[in-house]
């Protein structure tokens, strides 16, 4: 029986970790396409403010979320040293700007733990749990309640 047969048939979920500063952040691995290499992206007028611009991937126009402003943190200044993690979005395809990717993780859903309640209304809407593991806390990000449909629609 395949690995992902098995976690299926047991209820495990494979993760895909990575930081954003100090913090690290997952999401479900099967709404990821591909992670590559900063590259830089073209600015586009009246986009909303946490789009950094798009890139040519192999000919589709792929615009690129700085995810740290979208989760209300500081504006990343990217270097070759970032990541653009490409997801699947309802029918969007984004790339996500991050620090890096960390990790990847097998985990079951009693692993995941409720939000605390001191989240904000922005927090409940994309985020789905934290994991508490080995020392340390990651959040687990739902993309499609990262952005409107007006949002996606405008990206």
């Amino acid at each position: 029986m395949s690995n992902a047969v098995k976690n299926i048939v047991q209820g495990n979920r494979d993760l895909i970790a990575f930081r954003i500063g100090d913090q690290e952040f997952c999401v479900n691995i099967m709404q990821v396409r591909e992670i590559r290499g900063w590259t830089p992206a073209m600015p586009l007028p009246h986009s909303p403010h946490y789009v950094v611009g798009v890139i040519n991937l192999r000919g589709a126009v792929l615009p690129i979320v700085d995810l740290a402003v979208r989760l209300g943190l500081r504006r990343t200044e990217p270097t070759v040293r970032h990541v653009i993690i490409v997801v699947q979005t309802k029918t969007k395809v984004v790339g996500l700007l991050v620090d890096a990717v960390s990790d990847v993780l097998t985990v079951t859903d009693e692993t995941i733990q409720p939000m605390p309640e001191v989240s904000s209304d922005l927090e409940r809407q994309y985020a789905r749990g934290i994991l508490a593991i080995d020392k340390r806390m990651i959040c687990l990000i739902e993309l499609a309640g990262l952005f409107s449909e007006a949002e996606s629609e405008a990206a």
